[in-house]
């Protein structure tokens, strides 16, 4: 993953969601779920003919993904999905899950009253995940979030619902790991997101969809710093409205000795990078990086290590 990669993440995701979720408040609030639905297509299509980057990663990505060329109307319908669950978070947000169909995969995990972190990807809907935890499990989920990044959702969320801003803890402030800490401790689960990277990270090839790509280590160590059971999570969009909300194992960091903590983030980081491309076999269309992930130049702008450089502090 180049600088310029890194560089377009970081600037053109954001804006588009905050545009396209701007579009869709007005439409959804004026016209209703169903009939602001359609407004969908004429999205989807506008960025498949018009935004010729996310249509280029799209089908880089699909194309790993089935062994084959991508086609046009599977494009179409990846950024059509993305589209959808921008479209879902308004709901979502406004507390309106009673519109949607939300099944479970390993709920037993999502239902203890212990506190747990959760570590997922841009993939499928955060917003329904976080719905089902506060309307059907009664939990709390919090996201930590790099400053930056946490600005810009907390923009988003105040277009929608302000209160959900409280949801969002920003990393590398003074007390972010203390908030978070205590977070758990009344219950609550932490969630991060481990599939995108910036300048400061340290990197890890991890092979994905057949080939390396750049992975960070910073959610997973933050993960053996904050002491509990991490999960894998991701809300899929199933098409209309429903939605999986998925769990999956990936350590348990309660009682890791010192010694053993560098083997046990990089045994986290592989079942994770191992569950991420399980479930973009499963349902392709939900994995929303519209950039190159593979770019071949990473190496020339972060270093990559098989081993954590520096163990995380107790």
């Amino acid at each position: 993953m180049n600088a310029s990669a890194k560089v377009e993440w970081q600037q053109h995701p954001e804006r588009g969601s905050q545009f396209m979720l701007r579009v869709m408040l007005w439409l959804s609030r004026h016209l209703g779920r169903r009939v602001s639905r359609l407004a969908l297509y004429p999205i989807a299509l506008y960025f498949l003919l018009f935004v010729p980057a996310a249509r280029r990663a799209s089908r880089q990505y699909l194309a790993r993904v089935f062994g084959r060329p991508a086609r046009l109307i599977e494009v179409f319908r990846h950024i059509h999905a993305f589209a959808s669950t921008v479209h879902d978070r308004v709901y979502l947000l406004d507390g309106r899950d009673d519109l949607f169909k939300i099944e479970f995969v390993n709920r037993h995990w999502f239902d203890s009253p212990e506190g747990a972190i959760l570590i997922g990807a841009h993939m499928g809907s955060f917003e329904a995940l976080r719905s089902a935890g506060k309307n059907h499990a009664h939990r709390r989920v919090s996201m930590l979030m790099y400053p930056q990044n946490a600005r810009k959702i907390n923009a988003l969320l105040a277009l929608v619902n302000p209160d959900a801003a409280n949801d969002i803890i920003p990393l590398g402030q003074v007390d972010s790991m203390l908030t978070a800490q205590e977070r758990l401790e009344e219950g609550h689960l932490v969630g991060m997101l481990a599939d995108r990277s910036l300048p400061q990270d340290t990197l890890r090839p991890c092979i994905f969809l057949g080939e390396p790509a750049a992975f960070a280590l910073g959610p997973f160590r933050v993960a053996a710093l904050l002491k509990k059971p991490v999960y894998f999570m991701a809300g899929l969009y199933l098409g209309k409205n429903r939605y999986r909300v998925h769990f999956d194992r990936l350590a348990d960091f309660s009682d890791t000795p010192r010694a053993g903590r560098d083997a046990a983030i990089l045994a986290a980081q592989d079942r994770y990078v191992e569950i991420l491309e399980s479930l973009c076999r499963q349902a392709p269309y939900n994995w929303f990086n519209f950039y190159d992930f593979w770019s071949d130049d990473s190496s020339s702008d972060h270093a990559r290590t098989n081993t954590p450089d520096k163990e995380p502090a107790n």
